[in-house]
């Protein structure tokens, strides 16, 4: 059934998309594969509903000749559901212990029935789902480098969207694994543990990477890829656009989301 829940494709040399075919919802996340000469990488895990290490090895996207790490992006539950299915596991120190926990409230988990058209087994409902609690093989650190042999992937802390979120740059093909800091819709800023001025400055921070040539190509955790020219734009119109009225706003959403949150996770 994992062959059916999953699909993916190459985009560029090496990368590849993948997605949960059934999963159908603005929530779903890309899931990135970069192959590497020595090691590969696994940009989130999705729900975890299904098995992403028995699909990967199904249509030969891994190989048990070469290791492969998972990194969730930050600790939402449509990033790092799956992470408990992975063997070598890293995320950043700060979301670290709500994994571990498998803490429902900062995964921000909310799912519903319609969201998932072909339940993983009869009798499943959505309200049975919840990030189960795993121990990462490692925490990371902002510029912490991730040798995959032939290529190495810098670990940028970029919170805002979470405490914990990163992006992964991959410098010599300047391409830029932004998680859910930056993608081509409305930022969400009103979560838990969501903050617009530190949002603000992971925005400006990812755009200096595009006007210094670090970062050609955007890979986001939602939605199409875009190009650096596009993330300046984005980038600079929620940095300069998100202002006292905005981010009053932001606040009085979060705390409406917390309620809601806890009352759902209770």
């Amino acid at each position: 059934m994992a062959n059916c829940w999953f699909h993916h494709e190459e985009i560029l040399p090496d990368v590849f998309l993948i997605r949960e075919r059934f999963f159908q919802s603005g929530n779903r996340a890309n899931l990135w594969l970069l192959r590497g000469s020595r090691t590969d990488l696994l940009v989130d895990t999705g729900l975890g509903l299904w098995s992403l290490p028995e699909y990967l090895n199904a249509v030969g996207l891994s190989s048990t000749r070469k290791p492969l790490l998972a990194v969730a992006t930050h600790i939402h539950f449509d990033h790092a559901g799956g992470m408990h299915q992975f063997q070598a596991t890293a995320l950043h120190r700060a979301e670290v212990p709500a994994l571990e926990a498998g803490d429902d409230y900062e995964a921000v988990t909310w799912l519903s029935d319609s969201e998932v058209v072909q339940p993983p087994h009869l009798g499943w409902r959505a309200s049975d789902f919840c990030l189960q609690a795993t121990t990462p093989s490692r925490s990371l650190e902002d510029g912490e480098v991730l040798d995959l042999g032939n290529k190495q992937v810098e670990v940028l802390h970029t919170p805002g969207h979470s405490r914990g979120s990163i992006c992964l740059l991959e410098r010599s093909n300047g391409l830029l694994f932004s998680g859910d800091t930056l993608y081509a819709a409305p930022l969400l800023d009103w979560l838990p543990y969501s903050e617009v001025r530190t949002l603000k400055a992971s925005c400006r921070r990812l755009a200096e990477l595009v006007r210094t040539g670090a970062v050609h190509t955007v890979l986001p955790g939602h939605f199409e890829t875009f190009s650096g020219d596009e993330l300046i734009r984005r980038a600079t119109a929620y940095a300069d656009g998100a202002g006292l009225v905005h981010s009053v706003s932001a606040s009085a959403m979060r705390c409406l989301a917390s309620l809601a949150l806890r009352f759902n996770n209770r």
